[in-house]
């Protein structure tokens, strides 16, 4: 069973498998914004789109509390890239740098 949650006192976002911890994504709160400089999915579940999950959790998160994001993780970026739906999260003087 895959579970998605967010760990406050990791300041970071995970999903579990059966339990365990497979993957996060860390979160840094930065005024009114939240950068997610990485993610990492453990090897052996790569390919199984738990970053993907990972991301939109975090980004539906971030939404939900009505703060800006700064993804600084290249992997959130391009998910953002692929996802438009999120871009109006990242500030607009901030998009060109993320190539939004």
């Amino acid at each position: 069973m895959t579970e998605l949650r967010k760990h406050t006192e990791r300041s970071r976002y995970e999903v579990l498998i059966d339990g365990w911890v497979t993957g996060f994504a860390e979160y840094r709160l930065v005024g009114e914004a939240v950068m997610l400089p990485h993610t990492e999915v453990n090897e052996g579940h790569e390919g199984e789109g738990l970053g993907g999950q990972l991301a939109r959790f975090a980004l539906d998160d971030v939404k939900a509390a009505g703060k800006r994001v700064i993804p600084m993780c290249p992997f959130i970026a391009a998910y953002i890239r692929n996802h438009p739906e999120y871009t109006d999260l990242v500030d607009p003087q901030q998009r060109g740098m993320f190539k939004l």
